[in-house]
């Protein structure tokens, strides 16, 4: 399998305005792709649009060699959006237990796998309140660890780090490398530009096209500053002189 995810040619339009123009993008196996661009750009219409949420209007998306939308290979896929989906009536760990067998992870494996996840978002000793209790940071880390459930794949994170303090995010960072170097695939979209430091590859997104993709050191070879931050501020005003 040479691609993880592999889009050819999206569009997709919301009435007459155009969110994605012809956006072609490749995830490889063992990466992390960082997906970037102001708020609006339609990084999370991407992810959307990938795996099936959002009908594009043309184009073709690929997931683990499968045409999307297909749900048979969702199992395969940790997904955690931009909004947190949680059933703030039960308990953290009935949550975990919930999606877990969603996911069709044994019995057996059950135990080992909460108590793992909830390791890895700092949870372990808040796993029986109830979500309603929970803060926001807590509920987004919550949602990590659901997508981290079952060693996905392919984990696609859609600001995963929002309200999460730079401890704990350091954390995370350092668990998404192992997972990267153990063979998971990770497309993350993210405002933090320190943050987009640490992928393989970063893909920005501008007025919906893919203005640049590369390594953030090449990238920032090729427009002759030190930070990806800076990349993003000289490749944004390079696009509005056009």
């Amino acid at each position: 399998m040479k691609y993880v995810v592999y889009l050819k040619q999206i569009r997709k339009k919301f009435d007459k305005q155009v969110v994605l123009r012809e956006i072609n993008l490749v995830v490889k196996k063992g990466e992390i792709l960082g997906l970037i661009g102001p708020s609006g750009a339609g990084k999370s219409t991407v992810i959307k649009t990938m795996l099936g949420m959002e009908k594009a209007d043309g184009g073709e998306a690929f997931i683990l060699a499968t045409t999307m939308p297909n749900r048979k290979i969702l199992g395969r896929i940790g997904y955690m959006a931009q909004s947190d989906a949680l059933y703030e009536t039960l308990s953290a760990k009935a949550n975990l237990e919930f999606f877990a067998k969603m996911k069709g992870i044994s019995k057996e494996q059950l135990t080992n796998e909460i108590t793992h996840v909830a390791r890895i978002v700092d949870l372990s000793t808040s796993l029986n309140r109830r979500v309603s209790e929970y803060s926001g940071g807590m509920k987004r880390r919550l949602s990590l660890a659901i997508a981290l459930l079952g060693s996905p794949e392919l984990l696609i994170l859609d600001e995963p780090t929002v309200g999460i303090d730079p401890a704990l995010r350091k954390k995370i960072w350092q668990e998404l490398g192992i997972l990267r170097d153990a063979g998971t695939s990770i497309l993350i979209t993210t405002h933090v530009m320190s943050e987009a430091e640490l992928t393989d590859r970063v893909a920005l997104l501008l007025h919906g096209n893919i203005i640049a993709d590369d390594s953030p050191q090449n990238l920032e070879k090729q427009y002759a500053v030190e930070s990806i931050e800076e990349v993003f501020l000289k490749a944004e005003e390079s696009e509005e002189l056009r």
